[in-house]
């Protein structure tokens, strides 16, 4: 694990110990570690949601065919498909 230095008014250093204590992090580091996991779902959601609406808006579906499912199943096989 690397090391990042911030510094921050008294203010929040506060709010940070007050959480902790309240929500029961041992650390500062980890009520932090915890808030950018938050921040990193959030974003993730907010990209498949952008996607699914992009799917929606693309037009109306199609019926996938066995060579569509194959091709597919290829691509994955190769890494292609995320």
């Amino acid at each position: 694990m690397t090391t990042i230095n911030i510094s921050v008014p008294e203010e929040m250093k506060a709010f940070v110990e007050a959480q902790m204590a309240q929500d029961g992090y041992a650390s500062a580091s980890e009520y932090l570690r915890s808030l950018i996991r938050d921040v990193q779902k959030r974003l993730a959601k907010r990209e498949l949601e952008a996607k699914f609406r992009e799917a929606v808006e693309s037009g109306p579906a199609t019926t996938m065919t066995r060579e569509d499912w194959v091709a597919l199943r290829a691509e994955a096989i190769e890494g292609k498909v995320v």
